[in-house]
């Protein structure tokens, strides 16, 4: 599971770090509104900071991912809203909506189990899917 945090996250900061240096601080200015901007922007520092985290097997990283994603999902969701009523086909394209709502998805379902397991230092608990030894 942390590995595909890794990935996820290191991608989207490289997507939005390309944006930026494409397009300069303003790039998300013709498509949202100012708050969506400053979290799209503000993503070129949070996603490497929870590739870092959940690479340090730090809870708090696997944590900051469900946050993220979640925000990340909303954000792209409310954006992209206009284009989804006019055309719903628009969320199932391979680049947008999709990937992020699946990639978040896969967060949201998997970061308590593996905060949990990075909590234990990796270790499965006693009567939580351990056999007797």
């Amino acid at each position: 599971m942390a590995a595909g945090y890794l990935v996820g996250f290191l991608e989207g900061g490289c997507a939005h770090l390309f944006d930026l240096l494409r397009g300069g601080i303003h790039v998300y200015a013709p498509v949202a509104a100012v708050p969506w901007q400053v979290f799209f922007v503000g993503l070129v520092v949070l996603d490497p900071l929870v590739a870092v985290l959940v690479a340090g097997a730090r809870a708090a990283g696997v944590w900051l991912a469900g946050a993220v994603m979640a925000a990340d999902v909303v954000a792209n969701w409310v954006v992209d809203w206009q284009w989804v009523r006019e055309d719903p086909g628009w969320a199932l394209r391979p680049v947008g909506l999709l990937p992020i709502t699946l990639f978040g998805v896969f967060v949201l379902v998997t970061c308590v189990p593996l905060a949990r397991a990075v909590e234990s230092g990796g270790r499965v608990r006693a009567g939580v899917g351990s056999v007797p030894g």
